[in-house]
């Protein structure tokens, strides 16, 4: 188990990023740590509090990345960030993307945007949000969608072809180039963000019926494969 003392300063973002945990899991385990705003609604983590994480799920997540991923570790000289660009949906809030979505700092994007009311924003704005460049891999539940959709109009707006190598997923930013692995056979493919979903709960990625057979998904129909945001 991983013992941390929440210090002054401490973000949501940055502890569930630095115990390589989520927050929905943190916030279940430690309810003595975290608090309520009663004015705004938003989470904080109490200063002083003892955190605690289990480490099995932690050493086995890196374990299996870095067995799938041997050589995805960025050389110490090379950059440590990159800017994506995210248009806000109806419904996104500050707290919600920074915190459940791309896991930064609350204060980074309001900088990085010049934003001094965060209730000033309003949906199809677009802002910029520094994340970690090579992203560690992680497992997701993948199925493929096909000829049914083929022609439809796609969340980005274009027609869906079943045979690009295209992915659905909820909330990656629209464009965002992937890396997808199969353990499971050794495969390996790129992608690109297009459309959103699946909507089946359990599942992350929705692959294009090219990319499931890349993949060697297509017979079965949902597996479970490693993701890298490139």
């Amino acid at each position: 188990m991983i013992q941390y003392q929440v210090q002054h300063g401490d973000t949501i973002a940055k502890v569930t990023r630095q115990l390589n945990t989520g927050w929905e899991a943190l916030r279940r385990r430690n309810p003595h740590a975290v608090g309520r705003s009663l004015k705004t609604g938003h989470w904080f983590l109490k200063e002083g509090a003892t955190i605690r994480v289990e480490e099995p799920f932690q050493s086995v997540l890196q374990r299996v990345t870095r067995s799938a991923y041997p050589k995805t570790e960025m050389a110490a000289s090379g950059p440590t960030e990159h800017t994506l660009e995210y248009t806000l949906q109806p419904g996104d809030t500050l707290w919600d993307l920074a915190v459940n979505r791309f896991h930064v700092n609350v204060a980074d994007i309001m900088q990085d945007n010049h934003i001094v009311n965060p209730r000033t924003l309003r949906a199809g704005q677009r802002i910029r949000i520094r994340v970690p460049a090579g992203r560690a891999p992680q497992e997701v539940v993948a199925s493929w969608y096909g000829e049914k959709y083929h022609g439809r109009p796609m969340a980005n707006g274009e027609a869906y072809d079943m045979y690009a190598s295209t992915i659905a997923h909820k909330d990656l930013p629209l464009g965002t180039r992937v890396e997808l692995k199969n353990p499971a056979t050794g495969q390996t493919a790129t992608a690109v963000v297009t459309d959103r979903g699946p909507y089946v709960p359990g599942r992350d990625v929705d692959l294009s019926y090219g990319l499931a057979q890349k993949l060697s998904l297509v017979k079965k129909g949902v597996g479970r494969l490693f993701m890298r945001v490139l």
